[in-house]
């Protein structure tokens, strides 16, 4: 379906615990079902685009413990190519999750292995050469975030940034991004929220898609382009990786040339999908799953 898609990122083994309701400072909740799943917003990303259709290779650092070993054959049996994915002497990253009864959810996150990732890792243009889109997050160092869009851009190669969790980003890196995706939050701290946070956004990179939860999603560039698509309606029940499989599908949908209305649609599909399903790279829809709910909600 598409040329091949380069994830960089963070991997993570998820600890999930279901409650009533999420604690607030201070507070403790009784939980109810608790699951080990592997997660991190790169390595979802990988496994989105991977069942999204896409052909994806990984760039990450898994600890050399039992948690790298699953998340690494969890990749592999995604049809994630791993062959630049390290294992060093560190813990792997672990994310301690709670999900509340409307699947809002609360994620504390310990970078483990993932803080290894140097520029050594992603300076070598081949790990990126020849990839129709880099896709990367901001759970690993900065420094290494930048390094791999430098080499992207040198290469020709469209860069998506997912700036998640949300930091103040280097004029360096901010100038090698093509396409921004950002949650309102995200927007806000960003894009500045003493004015309209987009149009510091824009001043910044050229395209920013702005993910809006249940409401679906918007799109905006530097030419005046400006839209929004609804999300389908779904019984929610974990919103946990959602973003990651809409940013994944939106991958996938730009790299195979889909027009943006189409893209956005597309990748909220996914999204939605993955809300209706627990845990994390588990719940990540396959293409076909995507296809079918994306031709309902056109009719």
């Amino acid at each position: 379906m598409t040329g091949r898609i380069v994830v960089v990122g963070s991997a993570n083994m998820d600890l999930v615990v279901n409650a009533p309701v999420l604690p607030r400072p201070g507070e403790t909740v009784l939980g109810d079902r608790f699951v080990t799943v592997p997660g991190g917003k790169g390595a979802n990303q990988a496994i989105a685009v991977a069942r999204a259709g896409g052909s994806c290779a990984f760039i990450g650092a898994v600890g050399q413990d039992t948690f790298g070993e699953v998340m690494r054959q969890n990749l592999v049996a995604s049809g994630v190519d791993v062959a630049r994915l390290r294992s060093v002497p560190e813990p792997s990253g672990v994310a301690l999750i709670a999900v509340d009864a409307m699947a809002e959810n609360l994620i504390v996150v310990a970078p483990g292995a993932n803080a290894t990732l140097t520029r050594l890792d992603v300076q070598d243009r081949m790990a990126i050469e020849g990839a129709s889109v880099l896709l990367c997050q901001l759970e690993t160092p900065l420094p290494t975030v930048a390094q791999a869009a430098a080499a992207a851009r040198t290469a020709g190669t469209t860069v998506v940034l997912n700036a998640a969790p949300a930091r103040p980003l280097s004029a360096e890196l901010l100038a090698a991004v093509d396409i921004l995706i950002v949650n309102q939050h995200e927007a806000a701290v960003i894009g500045g929220a003493a004015v309209d946070p987009l149009t510091g956004l824009l001043a910044m990179v050229p395209r920013v898609v702005t993910t809006l939860g249940a409401a679906g999603a918007s799109y905006a560039d530097r030419e005046g382009t400006r839209l929004t698509v609804p999300a389908p309606m779904v019984d929610a029940v974990d919103s946990t990786a959602a973003g990651d499989a809409f940013t994944g599908a939106l991958a996938v949908a730009w790299a195979a040339g889909m027009p943006v209305s189409e893209a956005l649609r597309w990748a909220c599909a996914a999204g939605a999908i993955c809300a209706t399903r627990p845990g994390a790279s588990t719940s990540l829809p396959t293409a076909a799953e995507i296809d079918e709910l994306y031709r309902a909600q056109i009719r």
